[in-house]
């Protein structure tokens, strides 16, 4: 057919490459009816963490965490207050819901909260929130509970506040101001997802997690995704939210403006904040109308020059409909087509093949994920361009083989090769796991000095969002080794800082990071932040040990 012309041209090219040649691959992605994919965020995995008798350790290299002692401990009071409060369904003390609500979604960090609280509405969460702050007593925001760095369960026996029963979607505004969502903090994403659907729209964030994960603790880990090339972060998708303060004050900033200069533009400080300043009770969010379209090519380059080449053409010749552009090196193709993730025992689908029968997913690679979206009304066109970028790129070397998903079924299998790394990785063994965000010139280099560094011991495998620069980097070892991870760290975050990137792209800082932010953030910066924490949480109960270093909570 005419309109897959592309893909036959690109496969006729692959007759160059020997198996063994080493190549980048991307996935190019356009507008879309529907997903076909969610932004990558990980499965389970097993990681390096102890506890000394003293306190707990919850970093790669280990770091000590004591509970504050000016934190009160719960009491039956305490407990008959807040039955009175909100019910005696709206207290949970069953130890089989407290075991999951106390451990994160990859098991990596178990807190010992003896309480979770399940608030119906905005007023519950105030007088939550004003009792505990009079008694000094600690709480953990929780939502979907699929945070990656242990921001979203308790250290120890933290109070943990649960807004999954405030769901309701409040209003949608797709006439006089397109596509403005206001709902609650409660509202699953994917649920978010279906009904922007059925009204001819689409959230501007995809994650892998949406089917657990709420929007209240999107916003307030400033999630990523992958649609963030075309749409940006929250910070400008999210137009208003109503936040609740330690001591049960009720900011209301939920506004639906798309521009309002008046002050203080209070909201982005608790995006991102990791519900460290208050708790996110309402958002409005602009969402995006929905295209009718969408197509995948998985390509190959040579080398990441290449790769960093073959964005600025397609962001010069495609950024109208260029929505995702993601990144798999040698080491990650090899490691995902050597498990069956992509074998019809898995998830039904098909290994990918191109027209001779050849495996694609067999040659060496670097993988590019590339996706475009377009309208139907425009399609010819945008095809048009398409394929003369792809056959461009082919002729002047930027791409060395390729394929164009011929159908919804081919395009899934593509995204399969993407999200089945971490599950890969975790059938490989042990997995040192970090989160980056480097100029994108930069942003390889730092994989070949960690193989330099790391030697023959593990296998460094690297992929992640080329379009934004985020790189997920990840050391691979049949079992976890002190001996290993004194080579990953610090030089992985010392390497980082010396070329001004950022410690943590899109997962936050949690507990995981909260004492290597200094990685990142300027001495005067922290300081700063630990000044306006002060300010709105002066005793701290809102999810400590979390973003902050303790010891600098402490001083101040």
């Amino acid at each position: 057919m005419e309109k897959w012309r592309a893909a036959d041209r690109l496969l006729k090219f692959s007759s160059r490459f020997a198996s063994g040649t080493k190549l980048t691959c991307t996935i190019i992605n356009y507008d879309h009816t529907h997903p076909l994919v969610s932004e990558c965020c990980f499965f389970p995995i097993p990681f390096y963490c102890c506890k000394s008798k003293q306190g707990k350790y919850f970093y790669s290299v280990a770091t000590t965490v004591h509970r504050n002692p000016l934190f009160s401990i719960i009491s039956p009071d305490d407990i008959s207050y807040f039955k009175t409060l909100l019910g005696e369904r709206g207290v949970v003390q069953d130890a089989l819901a407290l075991d999951a609500a106390n451990t994160d979604w990859m098991g990596k960090y178990r807190g010992s909260s003896k309480l979770l609280l399940q608030p119906k509405n905005t007023e519950e969460v105030s007088q939550i929130l004003k009792y505990c702050n009079s008694r000094c007593l600690a709480v953990v925001p929780q939502g979907g509970n699929t945070g990656l760095v242990g921001g979203s369960v308790p250290v120890f026996d933290e109070v943990i506040i649960n807004v999954g029963l405030m769901r309701n979607i409040l209003s949608f505004d797709k006439v006089i101001v397109s596509g403005v969502l206001v709902c609650e903090a409660g509202c699953i994403l994917e649920n978010l997802i279906s009904f922007l659907d059925d009204e001819g729209f689409i959230m501007p964030l995809d994650l892998g997690a949406k089917g657990s994960c709420q929007i209240g603790g999107n916003v307030s880990t400033n999630a990523g995704g992958l649609r963030l090339l075309r749409y940006g972060s929250l910070h400008g998708s999210v137009l208003g939210l109503e936040a609740v303060l330690a001591n049960g004050t009720v900011l209301d900033m939920l506004g639906t403006l798309r521009k309002d200069n008046t002050g203080y533009d209070l909201k982005h400080l608790f995006i991102g904040s990791e519900g460290s300043l208050g708790i996110v009770t309402k958002v409005s969010i602009l969402t995006p109308p929905k295209l009718s379209s969408v197509n995948i090519a998985f390509l190959a380059c040579e080398d990441y020059t290449s790769c960093q080449k073959l964005l600025l053409e397609a962001k010069k010749k495609l950024g109208g409909i260029l929505s995702a552009f993601e990144f798999l090196d040698s080491d990650a193709m090899s490691l995902v087509s050597s498990t069956t993730f992509l074998g019809t025992e898995n998830h039904g689908q098909e290994v990918i093949k191109d027209k001779h029968g050849q495996d694609f997913t067999s040659i060496d690679l670097r993988a590019l994920p590339l996706e475009f979206w377009y309208s139907y009304a425009s399609g010819s066109i945008f095809m048009e361009n398409l394929e003369a970028f792809l056959l461009h790129s082919v002729e002047s070397g930027l791409v060395a083989n390729g394929v164009l998903a011929q159908d919804i079924n081919q395009a899934s299998s593509f995204w399969h090769i993407r999200e089945g790394l971490p599950e890969a990785l975790m059938k490989a063994g042990a997995v040192y796991k970090y989160d980056l965000s480097l100029p994108l010139e930069k942003m390889y280099d730092l994989v070949e000095e960690m193989r330099v560094q790391i030697g023959p011991a593990a296998k460094v495998v690297a992929y992640g969002h080329l379009g934004d620069g985020n790189l997920h980097l990840n050391i691979s070892a049949p079992a976890y080794d002190d001996n290993i991870l004194a080579k990953i760290e610090p030089f992985v975050y010392e390497w980082t800082s010396k070329n001004r990137g950022s410690i943590s792209a899109e997962h936050g800082l949690g507990l995981m990071k909260a004492a290597k932010i200094h990685y990142s953030k300027s001495p005067e910066t922290v300081q700063v932040m630990a000044s306006i924490k002060k300010l709105l949480d002066p005793n701290g109960i809102l999810n400590p040990y979390k973003v902050l270093p303790s010891s600098l909570l402490s001083q101040n």
